[in-house]
């Protein structure tokens, strides 16, 4: 199927109406100047379903439906613990962690480590934030989105490569750079709905043309007989994925630490909860989002199985010829990232392509959005107004951050190339912020829930967790990079503990967070939802264990 005018028309319609609807929602009234309240946070006026889908859309982008239906090819089901373990993660941080981090009113995460510790590990742990956002998430999120447009558009030579990282990049700048995070949040909504919608056509037309005779029952039926060593949730060594999913220790282990790590304590994703009318608005988008959250793998993990399907058969058996020609380089290796743009160019036909192709750029674009409001956020609130303009204007802060989020962008644009080598990009993300999230969790839960934790046990701890992180990850230990971060994890605790202990004279430290019961009290609406998410969740893995 080629990439027809209907289609194009659609895109561009879709590029247009975004970017016209982000300047829209974020406009100033007639002699107003944005304030910093309003730019990084959206004035603290978003409701609970605004909250939730922008919650999604940050989340959900190419690193997602591109990099876990690659996953999904490569893996199976088993990716889709990264969707359904997080469900049950924001679950925690709604009750734990949002009472706490509203009550400060903190614009950045940074913020509440100035708050908790000391400016030094404030401006370490930003200086690490915002290197990480444009170096992995920004360029991943670039890169793969670019790959799939090349793939679906053009001849997936990589002709349209530097085309594609341009245009995505100016379709999010276009709107996010001048209206901030009431731009991204509001378009947010659209584009979910855009994302749901079109990843549901990709299934659809996946299955129900997966055998010769059609129709989705037979699909359904093909793919479980074909691929039914796919759908096992719980992995065991002998599975060749196991260093990526280590069987039970997904659900008991270092799967904790990354769900805790960027749903609770990342800037891109928190900052929204932060901008909340109020904390119950804000639980219960976070309820929203878990729902949601449980539907993701229907629309990007099945999909990269019905391509398995296909590659695994025989030629000559199958309707689809020349399937393994497509994934399979030069070099004998496989293009897993693929999967997703070639079944849609493959099953979808004119104007459904345009359709999906806009919700895909939707959810790339979006993230985008939302990556480099947060590195605005950070720089501005915790790098540039500390140490260069204590004194800075609202128009100085707001000017500063539409400056630190374009030198982001042009730097993932001349970086996201080097990624072409990469054969799992979801498994990159996993684990290069596997690197700097089990340090950073540690900080933040022993300066949340330990009130002896010092400040220097904290910077110790950091700094110590990347050494650490670095030896775990040498071929000579030999362990899954989750069992890494688990252990981490712990080591990186006893030192601040251990360092807290030796250098704290008193029975807590002066600036420990103090808490009670009444706090983490969550209204019935909350509760019933999370129930509901538990079951769901514990009836999942006890069908696909």
């Amino acid at each position: 199927m080629e990439f027809t005018i209907v289609d194009t028309i659609v895109f561009c319609a879709y590029a247009l109406m975004i970017v016209a609807l982000g300047l829209w929602v974020s406009k100033d009234e007639k002699g107003h100047q944005k304030t910093a309240e309003d730019y990084f946070l959206a004035g603290k006026s978003l409701p609970w379903w605004a909250i939730g889908t922008s919650l999604i859309a940050a989340n959900i982008s190419a690193e997602q439906i591109i990099g876990m239906s690659g996953s999904g090819f490569a893996v199976g089901l088993a990716i889709a613990s990264y969707e359904w373990m997080a469900a049950v993660t924001l679950i925690i941080v709604g009750k734990y962690l949002l009472p706490i981090f509203i009550e400060k009113e903190i614009f950045t995460i940074p913020e509440f480590v100035e708050q908790r510790f000391n400016t030094t590990l404030k401006t370490i742990l930003a200086v690490f934030w915002i290197a990480l956002f444009v170096f992995v998430n920004l360029t991943t999120v670039l890169y793969l989105g670019a790959l799939a447009l090349d793939t679906i558009m053009g001849t997936g030579d990589g002709s349209l490569m530097m085309y594609a990282l341009i245009g995505l990049s100016a379709i999010a700048a276009a709107y996010s750079l001048y209206g901030g995070l009431s731009a991204v949040a509001w378009t947010d909504v659209i584009q979910v709905g855009l994302l749901v919608l079109g990843g549901f056509v990709v299934t659809f037309a996946g299955l129900y043309n997966l055998t010769p005779e059609g129709g989705l029952f037979n699909g359904i039926t093909h793919l479980y007989e074909v691929a039914g060593n796919k759908f096992d949730m719980i992995l065991d060594q002998s599975n060749p994925e196991f260093s990526n999913l280590p069987g039970i220790a997904v659900l008991i282990g270092g799967m904790w630490v990354a769900n805790l790590y960027y749903w609770g304590f990342n800037q891109y994703i928190i900052q929204r909860t932060l901008a909340a009318k109020s904390l119950k608005e804000s639980q219960k988008g976070i309820i929203f989002a878990g729902f949601l959250k449980l539907i993701i793998p229907l629309i990007v993990v099945i999909p990269g199985i019905i391509v398995y399907v296909l590659f695994t058969q025989p030629e000559g058996t199958t309707h689809i010829s020349g399937v393994v020609d497509v994934f399979t380089k030069a070099d004998g290796s496989i293009q897993y990232d693929n999967a997703y743009p070639w079944l849609m160019k493959v099953f979808l036909s004119p104007g459904f392509l345009g359709l999906v192709v806009a919700a895909l750029a939707a959810a790339i674009v979006s993230s985008m959005a939302s990556m480099l409001n947060s590195v605005a956020t950070i720089f501005t609130m915790d790098i540039y107004i500390p140490y260069f303009n204590k004194d800075a204007t609202d128009k100085q802060t707001v000017n500063m951050g539409r400056i630190s989020a374009s030198v982001a962008l042009i730097t993932a644009i001349i970086v996201a190339p080097q990624l072409d080598n990469v054969p799992q990009v979801f498994q990159y993300i996993q684990e290069y912020t596997g690197m700097v999230s089990p340090g950073i969790l540690a900080v933040f839960l022993m300066g949340l829930f330990w009130k002896k934790t010092t400040s220097k046990g904290a910077i110790y701890g950091v700094l110590s967790s990347i050494v650490i992180a670095v030896f775990l990850k040498t071929p000579a230990v030999q362990l899954p990079f989750l069992d890494q971060m688990l252990y981490t994890l712990i080591l990186t605790i006893v030192i601040i503990m251990g360092v807290s202990l030796t250098t704290n004279p008193h029975d807590e430290d002066p600036k420990a967070i103090h808490t009670t019961a009444e706090m983490f009290k969550t209204s019935p609406a909350f509760n019933i939802g999370a129930y509901i998410i538990l079951v769901i969740v514990a009836v999942l893995y006890a069908v696909f264990w």
